[in-house]
């Protein structure tokens, strides 16, 4: 029997979950069939029941949703319910289970793959929404010198921060209050790149041999 998955987001087709997940299907001999689904912007919950009721078994859930799968989920994983946000959507009967994934995979993909420790650095995180809430509590358990969130909306950013202050130093504002400061990782969490677009970040903020990390891909 074959389980199905899918990755939910809008825009969804620069995804490469599909590509990946029919990879892990191969190796591990699985039966599985993973695809995309479009939702509309105010149709996230409509969208995940059909798919459930369909046979769904899982989703992975990309932007702008993952506020929407936290509200959605009946069940949360201690880093989602920090996190606030959800990238990973399990069903098992009535029950929904919520995970957030993103900043575990970000801190590997850091520190393992690239090799960079993030302790003692100085990290600058463009966006405040469900990427950006996804991944502040790995990093700062990491023991950078500092975290600042920027964002277009202030008040987002200095919420976020609020929300996770206790968990290591971290400051928050707008783009441009911090240009006397220079950083050693830049991570985009905006979905800027989804139109080919980039932050209205200054060049100075980058630090000599500096990381710049975009977690949201178009093709």
């Amino acid at each position: 029997m074959t389980d199905r998955y899918a990755v939910v987001g809008n825009p969804v087709a620069q995804s490469k979950s599909p590509r990946i997940h029919a990879a892990f299907a191969r190796q591990t001999g699985q039966a599985m069939e993973y695809g995309t689904i479009l939702a509309p912007r105010d149709g996230f919950a409509a969208a995940v029941q059909q798919f459930r009721s369909e046979g769904g078994r899982g989703l992975n859930v990309t932007v702008p949703f993952k506020l929407d799968a936290f509200a959605f989920a009946t069940a949360l994983s201690d880093r989602a319910r920090s996190a606030g946000a959800v990238n990973t959507l399990k069903f098992d009967g009535a029950s929904v289970l919520g995970d957030n994934t993103d900043g575990a995979g970000l801190v590997a993909d850091i520190t393992d793959r690239l090799g960079l420790s993030l302790r003692g650095k100085r990290v600058l995180l463009l966006g405040a929404g469900g990427a950006a809430r996804g991944v502040l509590l790995p990093m700062l358990a990491e023991h950078p010198e500092l975290v600042v969130v920027v964002n277009r909306t202030i008040d987002k950013a200095t919420a976020l921060v609020e929300r996770f202050a206790s968990s290591g130093p971290i400051r928050g504002g707008g783009y441009g209050e911090f240009d006397d400061m220079r950083f050693d990782i830049v991570i985009n969490a905006t979905s800027a790149s989804l139109q080919g677009m980039v932050p209205p970040l200054s060049p100075r903020a980058f630090a000599d041999g500096s990381l710049a990390y975009d977690m949201v891909y178009a093709d």
